[in-house]
Formats: C-alpha cells, structure tokens, sequence
C-alpha cells in the first residue's frame, strides 16, 4: 500500500510539473474578453440555414473560399492545395489548378487573373492559362506568414490580410491550428497589406489585429472591411492609412460591428451593396473566461488535443450594410455543415463555404 502511495504522488507531481513547465509556443497576453451577447436580437436563433444543399466535390474537403468567375463558372479552393473550376450548378468539375499550398480566399483582376491569398505560398496570380505568378511573400523584407484573405480594387491595388506574424500555417501544423494557437495567445499580430502591382511593392495599411481574417472594399473604394477574427468584430478602416496600429486610436480606423456571437472568418460582397459574413464558429464562455488568465490558457494548451476548449459546430452567416446594420441572420444549431466561412451571393443562390466540409454548400436565394 505504501508503495501504491508513494507512486501516485511521484505521478501526480509529475503531471503538476508538465501542466506548469512543459513548453508551449504561445505567450499569452490578458485581455478582456466582452461578455458574449448570446443569440438574441438581430442574431435570435433561427433554423434558416438548416435546408442547405450539397455540391458532392468527390474526394475534396475543405471548400473555403468560392467566387464566380466574369465567364460565369465557379471556383472553390481546397485543402488539397487545388482550385477547382465547376459550372454553377457544381456540374463538369475539373482542377483548375494545384498552387502547393493553401488557398484561403481569392479575387480576380480586370484582366481575369485569379488573384490568390494562400497560407503557405504568399500573394499569387494565376493566369487563365493557369500560369502561377508569386506576386509577394514578404513586405519590407518581413515574410508574410500567413495570407488570408484579399480584394482587388478598381485602380488594380490588391489588399491582403495577413493573419498572424506569430503562427505561419506552414510550420504549426497547418491553417487551423496555427490560428488556434494565435488565438489564443492574443499577441495580436495580424495585419492588413496593400500590394500595388504597378510598382511592384507591398506596404502594411494597418496592424495590431488578433488574427486578420476577411477583407472586402466599400462601394466607393475608399474603406476596407476587415474581421478581426480572436476579438469578435468588423472594423472599416481607410485605404489611405499607412502603417496603422488599430490598437491605438485613430481617425483612419473604426470597429464598425463589434462584440459579435461568434468568431468572424471570411467577408464576401454581395448583392444590393450588402457584405456577408461567415462566423467559422461560436464563442464559448470557457475561453471567453479565460481572456484574462494567460497562465490558464498556457496550461490548457499543455493539455491533450481532444481537450482543448474548441467551440461546438454551429452554422451561422450574416449579412450587413455598410453602415453596420444586419439585414439577414441564417443558423442552423446544429451545425450540421460544419464552419460556415463565407457566403457567396448570386442572383438565385447562396454558396456557403467551409474550412473543412466535404462538399460545397448552397440555399436558394429568397428574394
């Protein structure tokens, strides 16, 4: 008996010793988490999302990103690494093109160049003889580590979110990991870069985001919209700022939606000048709780993977003004297609999009 006691405090001490002292990448910084609106209001819990459909895409998952082309087809960017090309309906699918890496979102050019925002490669462009172009993978001499999302502009200005300067996808275990851990540090790295092809240079619009996500221009190309995925909210934020820190107060930046019910992923310009916003998943109060307890979340990252606190499946996308007004709210509670990253507009569909989902999702458009 005395040596079954003596073994279990040695092990319990052991394991007091790893929780505390076991390295792990993140640093965690304290911050106030906001208390969590809950689904109310505008955002009341609803079924609309429910009916969604399915584009079977054979062996692919992962349909983040989609956009129809001026021809008309469909693009979808895969976890594979592929970007595939589809009619509408998700009929005659074929591999438009492998870039190596992953495609997080794309945008096309005036001159039909698709435009590629991908975590591992950097800025691309990809021409419709599918040449593939690096056009940045750094910016005054700094890598971009983790490119997220991107939007052309009228004038060609291409503008790109760099998640996390901390986490590159590439070396912690790919997308979604690398963005848990930046996440939950709360370092708040990410930032906003402007590539202007013209000259060929990259410069930084603004930074201090934890964890730049979607990005989309205002109607008049003046503003960007930007998700700031690790602390719930919008923010609009003039093109002309130049190396902002959104952390301090300024003219040139504002939170335009904030302290939202879930965590913020993609944005998507849609019809009737509205934007929509995919929410990859729902807040949960045990991280919320944890904002201002650094020391708590270094030891829950200690902590075996299927014990990290990661929120439930939970289907849901918005769509707002430009004044910050949500005009629709679609969930589906059960989050039976999981990770809603963004919503694709058409004239008679909705593409619902995911991180890792088997198939492309979609809703008829009520008009």
């Amino acid at each position: 008996m005395k040596k079954t006691g003596w073994t279990l405090i040695i092990a319990m001490l052991a394991l007091a010793a790893y929780l505390s002292l076991w390295p792990v990448p993140v640093e965690p910084v304290s911050w106030q988490a906001p208390v969590a609106p809950g689904y109310t209001g505008v955002h009341t819990v609803n079924n609309k999302l429910a009916g969604i459909q399915l584009i079977d895409l054979g062996n692919e998952t992962g349909p983040e990103h989609a956009a129809l082309s001026r021809d008309g087809k469909l693009y979808a960017a895969m976890a594979s690494g592929n970007i595939l090309r589809m009619n509408s309906d998700g009929t005659a699918q074929e591999i438009f093109v492998n870039t190596g890496g992953r495609v997080l979102g794309f945008d096309f050019d005036a001159a039909g160049n698709l435009i590629a925002a991908d975590a591992i490669k950097g800025l691309l462009s990809i021409g419709p003889d599918r040449a593939i172009t690096a056009l940045a993978d750094q910016v005054s001499g700094d890598p971009i580590r983790y490119a997220n999302a991107v939007t052309v502009a009228a004038d060609g200005k291409i503008y790109l979110s760099d998640a996390s300067t901390r986490f590159a996808p590439k070396d912690w275990g790919g997308t979604f990991t690398a963005s848990i851990l930046d996440i939950m540090e709360q370092s708040s790295t990410g930032r906003i870069l402007e590539y202007d092809p013209a000259n060929k240079t990259a410069r930084i619009v603004a930074k201090g985001f934890s964890f730049a996500n979607g990005i989309a221009l205002s109607k008049d190309g003046r503003s960007l919209f930007v998700c700031e995925t690790g602390k719930f909210r919008v923010w609009k934020i003039s093109v002309s700022a130049n190396d902002l820190d959104v952390t301090q107060s300024s003219p040139l930046a504002s939170v335009l939606l904030d302290n939202l019910p879930g965590y913020p992923d993609n944005l998507m310009r849609g019809l009737d000048d509205k934007l929509w916003l995919g929410f990859a998943k729902p807040r949960n109060p045990v991280i919320d709780a944890m904002s201002d307890k650094p020391l708590l979340r270094k030891i829950t990252l200690r902590l075996p993977r299927g014990l990290w606190p990661v929120p439930k499946a939970y289907g849901h996308v918005i769509a707002f003004t430009e004044e910050g007004k949500v005009v629709a709210d679609l969930q589906d509670p059960a989050g039976a297609y999981p990770e809603t990253t963004a919503v694709t507009e058409t004239h008679d569909r909705l593409y619902i999009q995911s991180l890792h989902a088997k198939g492309l999702g979609w809703l008829a458009r009520e008009e």
